[in-house]
Order: C-alpha cells, then structure tokens, then sequence
C-alpha cells in the first residue's frame, strides 16, 4: 500500500539525520472534548496526520546544572536546530510524493514566548499530545513526556500533513499519566519557582517568569535532572 510505503520512507529519512525516535498520530486525536488547547486542524484543515520527531538530548548538559545553565540551554537549542532540518528534508520528501506538510513550531520555547499565546502561555499545539497517541510516551507530574529510552531528556518537534501515514493503534497505548509518578516528588520538591504541585497541576506563569526574569531567558531544567525515569 502507498500509505505504507510512503510511512517507511519518512521513518528511514527520520533515522538516516540523525532523529532518535519518530512517531505518527492520528489528527483525530485532538477532537477528543478532553483535550482543551489549540489544534492541527485550525492550521491545516485536511490534516491526517502528525508526525513526531524527537531527540536525545546528552546527559552531560543535565548534570552539570544549575551552574552549567547556560551550557544546557545552548545544548537545548542545538537539539532544536537539528529537529528543525531533519523536519524539513521530511517535509519536502512528502511534498514530492503529492500530499501537503507543515512544520509546527518546537512546543512552546518552554511555555512559549516565542510562539504561543501570551495570556495561557500554551504552544500552537501540544506536541507532548501527539507523542502521547503516538506510542512514544506518557506524561509525568512535570507535564512533561516520559519516554522509554530517554526519560523527560528530550527535544521533539513535528509536521503536519494531509498524508494518509500508517498510524499507532489506540489499544496499545500506555496509562496517560506515569505510573512511577504517583510514588515520587522529586520534580515538585526542587522546582525553585514552587511551579508544579502535588494534584499535577503547573503554574506556566510562575515556570515562565523565572526562566526569562530570574535566569535571563536561559532554560531551567532542574525538574528534568532529577527525574530518576
């Protein structure tokens, strides 16, 4: 079938630059009334498909913080530029097949100043969602996505396209919420903004304000660090 031919292609590009994990959701998936933030569709009304690209990002730039904060945040955006290119070799590699793509922007610059909405401080979509339905992970009390091979260390970015892409299938999608959080409070207890709270809440506000006030713009982190998955 076209549809898995076209999904190995995109796979094999995705790996060959370097893209540590990939996975495809079904569009679908934001209808869901649960799911409350911005949607695929609103930018691309035909959308089938959202392929997820993600990163590694080294274990070294998380253990030297907080004092390497700027060392990490530099790593951060080197994870960023990467996705961005492989996204786009990816994009055009399905232009050429006939269908239509798009890039969405990495998710949030953490919480967004650069692309999302000012007021909620959410990115154009979440991205952690489609990873979610994509079989890559879970989300954690950080609100952040825990994958099985890299923890919360990663950097993802993904497209949009009305591709009809071979899909995860819902059956086999883990709990949405990890199961090893329920039992640890290592994120709540060193979040020096006080931004993530027992009932798996966050503050975005407060997260935002340290990082650009405080910090100066440069990235956090601490709450990844000591994720022990």
């Amino acid at each position: 079938m076209r549809e898995i031919a076209l999904t190995k292609k995109v796979e094999d590009t995705a790996f060959k630059m370097n893209a540590d994990f990939i996975g495809i959701a079904d569009a679908a998936c934001f209808e869901d009334p649960e799911y409350t933030g911005n949607k695929p569709q609103d930018a691309m009304a035909e959308v089938q498909s959202v392929i997820i690209l993600g990163v590694g990002v080294p274990r070294g730039a998380f253990e030297t913080l907080p004092a390497g904060r700027a060392e990490y945040t530099n790593t951060l955006m080197a994870a960023t530029a990467t996705l961005r290119i492989v996204a786009f070799q990816i994009a055009k590699l399905i232009e050429k097949e006939g269908y239509k793509a798009t890039i969405v922007p990495t998710e949030g610059s953490e919480f967004g100043y650069w692309y999302a909405d000012r007021e909620t401080l959410k990115a154009n979509l979440s991205i952690k969602y489609a990873a979610y339905h994509a079989g890559l992970g879970n989300f954690g009390i950080n609100h952040l996505l825990i994958t099985k091979d890299f923890g919360p260390r990663i950097r993802m970015t993904a497209i949009l396209t009305d591709a009809p892409l071979e899909k995860e299938e819902k059956g086999t999608l883990p709990p949405f919420i990890n199961e090893k959080c329920s039992k640890c409070t290592k994120c709540i207890e060193v979040c020096p903004a006080g931004a993530i709270s027992l009932d798996g809440k966050i503050d975005r506000q407060k997260c935002a304000q340290y990082m650009f006030n405080v910090l100066g713009g440069l990235r956090c982190g601490l709450c990844i660090k000591v994720c022990p998955q």
